[in-house]
């Protein structure tokens, strides 16, 4: 059964960039880290992409292993290939979760989304995002809104996953 995040969250990020991670995020994170052992603290990759990036994502070691594998089956050499890689190897980097369950985000990952005193987490699936919260409010809420809005009054979201034919 796929481990999942739930939920969202306004989180303090101190001078040195250390921030709470949300206390159900970290389960996901601990029983989705193969290396993981009570005692230990979970790994994590931060992606933190090209410049039209706001936030960082972040994935536990099975989602950010699936990502690599999926990249390997590409042809090599191809310039679809040598993005991706870019964006999910070379724009991005390790992390773990200290003892007393923060996560330090590195200065230049902070002034890329322009965090300053408050993190806005948010689920994902099998990821995570930390946003700037005023820059989630004015960009990811409101192209929700927005596309809710074109929606019809009874629009159930349910009905956009795929059927797979299970009763």
């Amino acid at each position: 059964m796929a481990r999942v995040f739930r939920g969202e969250g306004t989180h303090k990020v101190d001078g040195k960039g250390r921030v709470s991670i949300p206390a159900l995020f970290r389960r996901v994170l601990e029983a989705s880290d193969p290396d993981w052992t009570e005692g230990l603290n979970p790994n994590l990759v931060i992606v933190y992409g090209d410049q039209r990036r706001k936030y960082l994502e972040c994935y536990t070691m099975e989602a950010i292993a699936e990502v690599d594998a999926r990249i390997s089956r590409m042809q090599r050499g191809s310039i679809e290939r040598r993005m991706l890689e870019k964006l999910f190897n070379g724009q991005s980097l390790p992390a773990s979760v200290d003892e007393t369950g923060r996560l330090v985000l590195p200065a230049k990952q902070r002034q890329k989304i322009g965090l300053d005193g408050e993190a806005y987490f948010i689920a994902t699936g099998d990821t995570f995002q930390i946003w700037n919260p005023d820059t989630y409010e004015e960009v990811e809420k409101a192209r929700t809104e927005a596309w809710l809005d074109e929606m019809p009054d009874d629009f159930d979201p349910l009905t956009l996953l795929p059927d797979d034919g299970a009763a």
